[in-house]
Formats: structure tokens, C-alpha cells, sequence
């Protein structure tokens, strides 16, 4: 029965939103550098200059992406420690255990 503690609730969906957050991050990190070797591969390839502007300004939209995933990871994990600094009582749940493990595990990235 306590599964259907609303706080509960609450402290999972945060903490899926601070997983969430940092896959879109990671995923862009990714895109951008595999966007950077295929606009080297092309410029080396003396393809269609449109061609290569198109995949800089693909590039660049990615990398843009990055500080904006930044932003809402520091978000999500500001609400998610707020929360589990409320709910105490519930350190023994889960839910509360693997919120307070990922919150861990962001500390330093969140900080810089």
C-alpha cells in the first residue's frame, strides 16, 4: 500500500526527469562530435559547399542543445534534492533510495 503514497509518486517522476534530462545531454554530446567528423569527412571529400553548410548549421543546432540540457538537468536535480530534503521519513523507500543515488551521482556535474 505505501506504493500509492503520492510522495512517493512525486520522488519517482523527478527522478525520471533528471535520468531523462542527462540521456538528452549525453545523446547531443554524442551528435555533436559525430556531426564534427562527418563535416571534416565531407569538407575533406571537397563535397557541394551547400551540402557542408547545411551539415554546419545540423552541427550547430546540436551544440546549441547542450548548455540548454545543462540548464534543465541543474533544474531537475534542484527539485528532485528539494524534494527528497522533505521527505525524509521516506529514506528507507525505493523510490527515495534511487533518487538519492542518482542526486549522488550528478553532486559534481551539477556544481561545475
Amino acid at each position: 500500500m505505501a506504493s500509492a503514497d503520492p510522495r512517493l509518486r512525486n520522488i519517482k517522476i523527478k527522478t525520471g526527469v533528471l535520468k531523462r534530462c542527462t540521456k538528452e545531454k549525453v545523446m547531443y554530446e554524442k551528435e555533436v562530435v559525430s556531426q564534427e567528423k562527418k563535416v571534416e569527412t565531407m569538407k575533406a571529400g571537397g563535397d557541394d559547399e551547400y551540402n557542408i553548410k547545411k551539415q554546419i548549421e545540423v552541427l550547430e543546432e546540436s551544440k546549441m542543445m547542450i548548455p540548454d540540457c545543462t540548464r534543465r538537468i541543474r533544474s531537475a536535480y534542484t527539485d528532485l534534492q528539494n524534494l527528497i530534503d522533505q521527505e525524509e521519513e521516506l529514506k528507507e523507500t525505493e523510490e527515495y533510495q534511487i533518487a538519492a543515488a542518482l542526486l549522488l551521482e550528478h553532486k559534481d556535474a551539477v556544481e561545475h
